[in-house]
Parts: C-alpha cells; structure tokens; sequence
C-alpha cells in the first residue's frame, strides 16, 4: 500500500484528487493540507510515501514545503510529486533544486497521475531523462572538470560508468544498449548507486554526475 498526502489550498481540487485516489486499490490517502506548514507538519505526523504538493499557496509555498520535508532526516523514505497549473521553466528547477522526484501538471490525466505516484514511490523521477539532464545542465552550470565527491570512491568502475550515462541523459535502455548489459543489470547498478551515494532518485544522481564533472553542460 503505498500512503499519499495531499498538499493543495483547494478544498474542491484535494477532494477530486482524494476520489481518484481512493479508486485504487493500492494507494490510500493518509491525509491533507491546505498550505506548506500544515503539508511539513501533516508529513512529520503521516510519514506518507508520497506527498502530492501545490506550487501556489498562502502562508508556506510548496517548493520551500518541499524543501523542507526532503531536508528531514525523519522523511527520508518520504518522496514529493510537485503539481503545477503552469509548467514554467523555474518551477520545474525550483522543485528538482528542492528535492522533489517529479513534476506534473494538473491537467494530466487520472491514469497518468495513478502511475506518476506508482513510479515515485518506486524511486523514479518523474522528469524524462533528457529534460533532466538540460535543466540540471542550464541551472547548475558547468563544474570543474574532476571536482572531487568523495562518495564516488565507493562506486565500482561499472557503477561510475552508469553514473555517467545516467548524467547524459540516456534512459535504462539505452544505457543497457551503450554498455552491452541488460536493463536489470542497468536497474541493479542504479539502485547500488542510490544507497552508495545516498540519493533519492535519478534526479539526484544527475546532479551528483555534473558535480562531480562525469558529464558537461552542451556549450
């Protein structure tokens, strides 16, 4: 069963959510919140799987909300899915530079939603590798070539070469393609690295790659 909060400063959009929620036999509402202090205060109180946050809203916004859940040393198996009526380019950062694991519009379809949360809890990022890899590129900028992160002396050779693709852009598959593996031995070495570097997502790992210089923003 996987446990969703619902974070939204309309009652009339939180119920819709509820009800399409509710249809599921895998996922259970464990609770609301109509602003970011009441979402920070429900998540410490819930320990949901996924928070479902606004963007827009009165007292506590939802990008400093999410910030400050994905910064709880208590949260940490807790994942944010930012929902947004408008799909700006400094929203999507914001959220990602927060700690969030994906960004949806509002607009999307109840099974597109469904399987965004299924995906979430299941650690993915719910940004499509490529637009990950060109936001994370644009916003962070360029690092130092061989910017040490004494992390990466724990990864294999094999593991720094996934990281690396990962950084790139490419998808599972075609990383199993790139390094001749199957894409279960792709999974194997993702999840090795996600526990190694003590990231929560892919969207973490895309940074930690451009950290510490595995990959360069296109000129």
């Amino acid at each position: 069963m996987t446990r969703v909060l619902l974070v939204d400063d309309q009652p009339l959009l939180r119920r819709s959510l509820a009800m399409i929620i509710d249809k599921e036999p895998l996922l259970d509402v464990v609770g609301e919140a109509a602003d970011g202090a009441q979402a920070v205060a429900r998540a410490r109180a819930t320990r949901p799987d996924v928070v479902l946050m606004d963007v827009r809203m009165p007292h506590l916004d939802g990008l400093e909300a999410t910030r400050r859940i994905c910064a709880d040393p208590a949260l940490t198996a807790t994942r944010v899915l930012v929902l947004s009526m408008f799909e700006l380019d400094e929203y999507v950062y914001e959220a990602l530079h927060a700690g969030a694991s994906g960004f949806l519009l509002k607009d999307a379809r109840p099974a597109d939603l469904i399987d965004a949360i299924h995906r979430t809890h299941a650690g993915e990022s719910l940004f499509a590798p490529a637009i990950l890899t060109r936001l994370v590129a644009h916003y962070v900028g360029a690092p130092r070539p061989g910017r040490p992160v004494p992390a990466l002396r724990a990864l294999t050779a094999r593991e720094i070469d996934v990281l690396t693709l990962i950084g790139g852009g490419l998808s599972n598959d075609e990383i199993a393609t790139a390094l001749v593996i199957s894409v279960k031995t792709v999974k194997t070495h993702i999840t090795h690295l996600l526990a190694k570097l003590a990231a929560r997502d892919r969207a973490q790992l895309v940074i930690t790659a451009f950290n510490a210089g595995l990959v360069r923003p296109a000129p």
